[in-house]
């Protein structure tokens, strides 16, 4: 193990599911602020059956020691109308759309690549075992750097800030990561060395889901 960037990254096991759900959790509350929301967050309560036991759904993590210090998700289904335009509903059909959710990294963890290499792997397992035709994603802009770490992986389809399409103090963008070229893991589920920095990488990279 690279003893400069101790990270394991890998599918997340059964093992790291309370780890994980910890690390969501304190997420909504102490970075986001408004904390769990059951309509927008049902995945957080069963993390094992939505992602774990769902073989086209992928939960992957950041593990340093036993804590896991950041993760990535992604499921089958699209994002839905409403409270998004009828016309991104069209274009990102559920079922062979892979959203990509639940992007956070711990802030003492973060600036080491941890979010990017996760989500290039996130989209290595879209375009191969999940069998998806698109990689989509929306991201409160509000989130420091988590703007700039999107622009920097992703194409945007559609900025919802004009909108207001979700009230007061969320300015959403949807973005589209392309999957014709699959990125490759660095090593056998370890970060190590320079690889993957990123000055791009904000606070938990801003990424929920609805």
């Amino acid at each position: 193990m690279d003893r400069q960037f101790p990270y394991v990254v890998r599918h997340a096991l059964p093992q790291d599911v309370p780890g994980a759900r910890r690390l969501i959790l304190d997420t909504f509350y102490r970075e986001f602020g408004y904390g769990y929301v059951p309509d927008w967050h049902a995945d957080v309560v069963d993390l094992q059956g939505h992602y774990l036991d769902h073989p086209r759904h992928a939960l992957l993590v950041a593990v340093h020691g036993e804590e896991v210090v950041a993760t990535t998700a992604l499921h089958s289904t699209g994002p839905a109308h409403p409270p998004h335009p009828r016309e991104l509903a069209r274009r990102y059909p559920s079922g062979t759309t892979a959203q990509l959710v639940r992007v956070y990294v711990r802030a003492e963890h973060r600036r080491h690549g941890l979010a990017r290499e996760l989500v290039h792997r996130a989209r290595a397992f879209a375009a191969g075992e999940g069998g998806y035709r698109r990689l989509y994603l929306h991201t409160n802009t509000a989130i420091p750097g988590a703007e700039a770490f999107w622009r920097s992986l992703a194409e945007e389809v559609y900025d919802a800030r004009p909108t207001g399409e979700h009230g007061p103090g969320v300015a959403t963008v949807h973005f589209e990561i392309p999957l014709h070229r699959p990125a490759v893991a660095a090593g056998p589920g370890r970060l190590g060395g320079a690889a993957g920095r990123s000055a791009g990488e904000g606070v938990a990279a801003g990424v929920r889901t609805m």
